[in-house]
């Protein structure tokens, strides 16, 4: 039994946000294809051609003398036939220019992001220096680089794992849904985004918001290892699972990681104390484990408090 297809405007729209949510942002087609059909008829072009009576033999035909009469004369090939007007070479399209290939990242890809990573002195040259990177594939289908937001000289440094769709679309981390709630998370302990600084593990959006790839996420770590050293914060938020799994170096889950204060150590040896906590997304999705965000909160501001 399948569900009706939406007739009213609200229906419409409900469908649209679905789709929206699931990451879809463009059609391929305006009306379907029966994908099951074109295979039928591919299989059918393949089959050998039956056995067909052998063509007749052409006559061959007959000589030609040349004017001067010495000997025969060659049929000549015909001339190609010149471009009409509607199909004039200067009335053809350019070729549309190709996008670089996605790659798999490889050791030696992970080595020039390390390489980047050490060597940019300042935020803006690291943000450069990931704008030009093309060793993760994860680039080539988001439309925009999510390297920050915030102030870079507060003490208080958040870190998610990737992008999603509206933070895709405007470049920043945190602007959807999830953005709103971790607005209210921080100034519930007096904090807003002009005295925190917002980053992410991923700074590309994982096509259809799927889960980065152990290979995506390790090759992107330096650069927000390198993003951590440079603002050298006094206190990090791990915002979910795969941010604390990354930067803090365990397996444990969040649920058993968050409210339990860990380190992060930077190249450079500083020890940061770091507060694993649940990602707002999922608070979105179960708003009875707020009270635990709460209070890992709480932990940050008095840890804050205890550091000024």
């Amino acid at each position: 039994m399948t569900a009706a297809s939406p007739s009213t405007p609200a229906e419409i729209a409900e469908l649209l946000a679905f789709y929206a949510s699931a990451g879809v942002d463009e059609a391929l087609e305006d009306a379907p294809v029966n994908r099951f059909a074109e295979a039928a008829a591919k299989s059918v072009e393949r089959r050998p051609a039956e056995r067909t009576p052998a063509a007749p033999r052409r006559e061959a035909a007959p000589e030609t003398r040349t004017a001067s009469g010495k000997g025969p004369e060659r049929p000549q090939a015909p001339e190609p036939p010149t471009p009409s007007s509607g199909l004039d070479a200067r009335n053809i399209p350019d070729a549309p220019a190709r996008m670089p290939a996605a790659t798999v990242p490889d050791e030696a890809q992970a080595l020039l992001a390390r390489q980047l990573a050490a060597s940019a002195s300042t935020l803006e040259e690291l943000r450069q220096h990931m704008a030009g990177f093309d060793g993760c594939n994860l680039k080539f289908t988001a439309k925009n680089l999510v390297f920050a937001d915030g102030n870079p000289k507060a003490e208080l440094m958040l870190v998610g794992e990737a992008p999603g769709r509206d933070e895709d679309l405007e470049g920043l981390p945190f602007v959807g849904r999830s953005g709103r709630l971790l607005d209210r998370m921080l100034a519930a302990i007096g904090l807003d985004r002009n005295s925190a600084y917002i980053a992410n593990v991923i700074p590309w959006r994982p096509p259809g918001n799927r889960t980065p790839t152990p290979h995506e996420t390790e090759i992107c770590r330096p650069f927000i290892e390198r993003q951590i050293e440079l603002v050298n914060p006094k206190v990090l938020v791990n915002l979910g699972g795969p941010s604390a799994k990354t930067l803090l170096n365990t397996t444990e889950g969040i649920l058993r990681l968050r409210g339990n204060w860990r380190v992060h150590t930077t190249a450079s040896g500083i020890a940061i104390p770091a507060m694993p906590t649940l990602h707002p997304a999922y608070l979105l999705r179960t708003p009875a484990h707020k009270k635990l965000a709460w209070r890992d909160f709480l932990e940050v501001k008095a840890k804050l408090k205890g550091l000024a």
